[in-house]
């Protein structure tokens, strides 16, 4: 829940889960763009190159370690 409140005020948006991952899609700042961004930081996500998940990025809930490194990045890069 922390993550979730944390990305919705850095302007991401995603359906409600219940699972161990969240598909976020930022309001202006494309999910491709992100997704290379995070990786050259060795912060892994996934990116799905497919039609109409395109914009998102597949975020998997890790320890609270791996979240706040994941935050920090997106905090600073947003």
């Amino acid at each position: 829940e922390r993550v979730k409140a944390e990305l919705k005020e850095l302007g991401f948006s995603f359906p409600d889960s219940k699972t161990n991952f969240l598909f976020a899609t930022h309001k202006t700042v494309p999910a491709k763009e992100l997704f290379e961004a995070l990786r050259k930081e060795h912060i892994f996500v996934r990116y799905f190159n497919k039609p109409r998940i395109d914009n998102c990025l597949r975020i998997t809930i890790g320890t609270d370690e791996e979240m706040d490194t994941l935050l920090d990045f997106l905090k600073k890069y947003l």
